[in-house]
């Protein structure tokens, strides 16, 4: 029987050491389920930070695009004129339908020292526009008035307001810096009597015609305070493609492009 009290005393700490083996069972479980709460909290907390680091990150982004988006839409001239066109520390242009377009008005100046010379492709284009006007029969020299550096439309400038005041002068003439022949696009026609033209079926035709050669007439009857110049049947500016877009616009390069124009 010694050996069934051996038994029965085992059996006895057996069952007192069950309870021991529960409790600490039951502490190891409540400390797991504390650790795993820690770290799913911990978890939470970093897609918290996560996500408001990453709202704060795009709302910036936002801001920093909208913010380039409107100075890109918006400039001041050093006139202080409020204008939608780019400068590039030479000239002021806009963003046309095939490509970059230069404006030049009272209110678009030019760098004094932008000194572009005549553009090729322009040149090459007025050439075959005057040959075309010669063999229809229009007397157009073969002479014209193109590119002009700042100091000679300084001259050109000064000679008329010596000769009528400044207030007529800006009528018909830009003053240095202002002058669309400073970008090298711009082209004064001139008949056989080395005169501006005016003749009327040859500035007629050239009105219509001319966009088919990449030019508008660049100052139209009636929108002189739109322009801030007298009509001028003879100058054309090259623009390109887009010259039959404006040229059925009926509009001038300020309204076409939204751009301010008129006086200084």
């Amino acid at each position: 029987m010694k050996e069934n009290g051996v038994f029965i005393e085992m059996k006895r700490s057996f069952i007192l050491m069950i309870p021991m083996v529960l409790l600490l069972a039951a502490c190891n479980q409540k400390a797991s389920q504390t650790t795993t709460g820690s770290s799913s909290t911990n978890s939470s907390s970093s897609a918290v930070v996560s996500t408001t680091n990453s709202t704060t990150t795009t709302e910036q982004s936002t801001s920093d695009s909208t913010a380039t988006e409107k100075s890109q839409e918006e400039t001041t001239t050093n006139t202080g004129t409020v204008t939608k066109a780019h400068f590039n520390g030479s000239y002021y242009s806009v963003q046309g339908k095939y490509g970059e377009v230069i404006i030049a008005n009272k209110k678009h100046p030019l760098a004094a020292d932008y000194a572009p010379g005549e553009n090729p492709t322009a040149a090459a284009a007025f050439r075959r526009l005057m040959a075309d006007m010669q063999a229809l029969g229009f007397g157009i020299s073969n002479s014209y008035s193109g590119f002009r550096s700042y100091a000679h439309q300084a001259s050109v400038y000064q000679s008329y307001v010596n000769q009528e005041g400044q207030a007529a002068a800006d009528t018909y003439s830009a003053r240095p810096g202002y002058s669309e022949h400073q970008t090298g696009l711009a082209f004064d026609l001139l008949d056989t009597s080395g005169n501006l033209l005016e003749e009327p079926k040859a500035s007629q035709w050239l009105a219509t015609n001319a966009h088919n050669y990449g030019f508008v007439v660049r100052y139209l009857p009636g929108k002189e305070h739109i322009t801030g110049y007298m009509a001028e049947s003879w100058h054309v500016r090259y623009i390109g493609e887009e010259a039959t877009d404006i040229y059925n616009s009926g509009l001038t390069l300020e309204e076409y492009y939204s751009v301010p124009g008129g006086d200084y």
